[in-house]
Parts: structure tokens; sequence; C-alpha cells
């Protein structure tokens, strides 16, 4: 599994636009077989800042599949607005340390 991190920091639309850009691109996420889960979170200190997570079945899944089957022009129409607000996106590999209750 990949988790791939988005963060926004957003100077040109506010935090609402691109939670509802999200609530409409979630669609095109769940069709997705290479898509294990998704969510959006919104920084309390700072309003402007934004995390997206996504969990891939791999970065190859992401790239290869996604990017070039029939679910990523709806998702990409969806938030192409913000695009340009994207201040990093990386794939990661879990470690194996986690928790939660």
């Amino acid at each position: 599994m990949t988790i791939e991190y988005i963060r926004y920091e957003l100077n040109k639309h506010r935090g609402e636009e691109l939670i509802a850009a999200y609530a409409k691109a979630a669609d095109a996420l769940k069709a997705s077989p290479e898509c294990l889960g998704f969510d959006l979170a919104a920084c309390e200190e700072a309003a402007n800042s934004f995390i997206l997570r996504i969990r891939w079945s791999s970065t190859s899944d992401h790239l290869q599949k996604f990017r070039k089957g029939p679910n990523f022009p709806p998702f990409l129409a969806a938030i192409q607005p913000f695009i340009g607000e994207i201040a990093e996106m990386r794939h990661y590999a879990a470690t194996g340390v986690e928790w939660s209750r």
C-alpha cells in the first residue's frame, strides 16, 4: 500500500470550495479499484491549509492505472482549480509503526 499526501496552501480559494470540490471528486476515487480510501483534513491553526491523504494499492497503480483510467478525468475536472495551490504532493510507504483507538 502507498499513501499519497497532498498539502494545500490556499491563496486563491476558500476552504469551503476545496471541500466541495473533493466531495464531488470522491465519486471518482470511490469508483477506482486502485483507491483504498481517502480523507481530507483542515488545519485548525491555519484556515488555508489542508491535507489530503489517499491510500493507493501501490504507487504504480496510482500513476499507471488510475491516472490513465476512466476515473481520472472526472477527478481532475473537480479539483483542477486547486492544482496551483498544492504545496506538496508525495507518495509514502507505511512503516508499520501505528496505533489507533
